[in-house]
């Protein structure tokens, strides 16, 4: 279960300030990804840029600033652009699904298409590998992600964005197909428990029935401790579940 309540998971993203291969953002920029079960919100916190999106209605640029907030969807690709100093918030849905593999990177087609050659791009170092090394991996990992965007951009020019999505969108269920009996069984405990139990209380409010307040607790936490996390945008500080 999430600390936060709704089954949310938040994160503190500062955007990579690597410059990007296709030239894009005046410090840097993340690695184009999508998600395929859970919603995505940037809360900026401080800097200046952009998030970019690519979904069936084609490529939109929203720029950002402290105060800005940006929704998508599953299904729609996003990249954070940093032009300086670039922080946000991160609040993602299904608490634990992002975690458990509910990302897809836009590497290019033919490493999309063949799932061993994708976790093999896709997978960081392990524990106790030197921060430079994975710093390295996860810069060579969002220069191939932003490679298959621009395949993707080019394809899109080509067909128009909904043809393009969809073969990118079937690519994406291939590739988390295996996985999914997992997650549900992960949101089903977590997420779906709290919702069920909202819908229990509302019940008993409306019946005139006290609710159970006399179990009612509080959880408290620290974020977790050590170098902020290589994430596909950034480096993240993040905060365990409860």
């Amino acid at each position: 279960m999430s600390v936060l309540p709704g089954g949310v998971s938040v994160s503190h993203l500062r955007v990579y300030d690597w410059p990007a291969v296709d030239g894009v953002g005046v410090v840097g920029s993340g690695a184009p990804h999508l998600h395929v079960a859970s919603s995505e919100a940037y809360l900026v916190l401080a800097g200046s840029g952009a998030v970019h999106t690519l979904g069936p209605s084609g490529f939109h640029e929203h720029r950002v600033g402290p105060g800005s907030i940006v929704r998508f969807d599953p299904g729609v690709v996003h990249r954070a652009v940093n032009d300086g100093d670039l922080e946000a918030l991160v609040v993602m849905s299904n608490a634990g699904l992002p975690e458990a593999g509910d990302a897809v990177l836009t590497f290019p087609r033919a490493v999309v298409a063949d799932p061993a050659a994708y976790r093999a791009a896709a997978t960081l170092p392990g524990p106790g590998t030197p921060d430079d090394e994975l710093a390295a991996a996860a810069r060579r990992r969002r220069d191939l992600a932003v490679e298959g965007y621009r395949e993707l951009l080019a394809e899109v020019e080509r067909v128009g964005p909904a043809a393009a999505m969809r073969a990118l969108h079937d690519a994406a269920v291939r590739l988390v197909r295996p996985a999914v009996p997992h997650w549900q069984d992960r949101w089903t405990r977590t997420v779906l428990a709290e919702t069920d139990a909202s819908a229990l209380l509302l019940e008993g409010l409306a019946r005139g029935v006290v609710p159970g307040f006399g179990s009612a607790r509080v959880t408290a936490a620290q974020a977790e401790p050590g170098a902020r996390r290589y994430g596909m945008c950034g480096r993240l500080r993040v905060w365990p579940s409860a």
